[in-house]
């Protein structure tokens, strides 16, 4: 298809999407980041987030969470090497609702060795599932 880019979604397990999209929007680490086919070359990493991806004929966009990585762009492929991804139908409120709690109380409790960076990064890595979530359930 003409106005298509290829993409692909990997994690270290398991290819997680490959198809044809209109458009992909994903969260750098500089901001949010929207790609059409025949875009600029890039090599970015990424921050936890949503990936959506536009597919031609599908009324929804596809989402996936993910976890961190990296991002090439080539004109006609997007191909993003997460650190972990997961497909937003799959992601679990609850545990992600609990993961955030406990690096709350982490981050709070000043009395314990807590590595404040990891617990900092597990915090927003449990909020972006939970947007992810959120934002799953307002498209479907």
């Amino acid at each position: 298809m003409k106005n298509t880019i290829q993409v692909d979604v990997v994690s270290a397990e398991e290819l997680i999407f490959e198809g044809q999209a209109e458009f992909v929007a994903l969260p750098g680490e500089q901001g949010e980041l929207g790609i059409y086919p025949r875009h600029t070359p890039l090599i970015t990493r990424i921050k936890a987030g949503t990936v959506r991806m536009k597919i031609p004929g599908q009324a929804h966009d596809e989402i996936v969470f993910v976890k961190g990585g990296v991002l090439e762009v080539q004109p006609n492929k997007v191909t993003v090497l997460a650190d972990t991804a997961v497909r937003a139908t799959d992601l679990d409120e609850a545990k992600a609702a609990e993961a955030k709690r406990l690096a709350q109380e982490a981050m709070a409790n000043t009395a314990t060795d807590v590595d404040y960076a990891q617990a900092q990064a597990e915090l927003a890595s449990a909020i972006a599932q939970l947007a992810a979530i959120k934002r799953l359930r307002k498209v479907r």
